[in-house]
């Protein structure tokens, strides 16, 4: 019977590997340099990720900094918006979110992400759809919350988060 992979270990391993590639990026990540940098080895991240992707992706999930936590997390302080001035204000203080400068230092990681994800849909694809779909579910339930059907609060979500990653892609 093997043993199971010991969470506090991974939990390190995912805070190394997500400081790794905000300063290295992941256009050229390689398991072998990684590992080294890490002190471990590549055979081990695979023990502990399955995959590279998988590491990718749980090393940015498990940032509790990131703009979607801190969102969810106004949500749940303040509310939902009621009304259209405290709906401008939920959004300009999630904007805000991305002036942070511990933030600031991980956005051009995803934007290399989401360049990543449309050059390898398969490998990065599906990294790039779940940060989308967080969004995407997280302001539909809030333009559902200020009466909007579920359809139209669907859209409106969708096109505001197209449109916001979107602006943080513009110089």
């Amino acid at each position: 019977m093997s043993r199971l992979p010991d969470p506090a270990k991974r939990r390190d391993l995912l805070a190394g590997v997500r400081a790794y590639m905000i300063r290295n990026g992941v256009a050229d990540l390689s398991l072998r340099p990684l590992a080294r940098h890490l002190g471990t080895s590549d055979r081990m991240l695979l023990y502990y990720f399955g995959t590279k992707e998988r590491m990718v992706t749980d090393a940015l999930a498990m940032y509790e900094g990131r703009p979607l936590l801190r969102a969810q997390s106004l949500l749940d302080t303040d509310g939902s918006p009621k009304n259209p001035a405290e709906l401008r204000r939920f959004l300009e203080d999630t904007w805000q979110q991305f002036s942070n400068p511990d933030l600031r230092a991980t956005l051009p990681l995803y934007l290399e992400i989401l360049a990543a994800g449309l050059l390898h849909p398969v490998r990065y694809g599906p990294v790039v759809r779940d940060v989308m779909s967080e969004w995407t579910r997280l302001l539909t339930s809030v333009f559902r919350d200020l009466g909007m059907t579920e359809a139209r609060a669907g859209t409106e979500a969708s096109l505001l988060v197209d449109a916001s990653f979107g602006l943080l892609l513009a110089p």
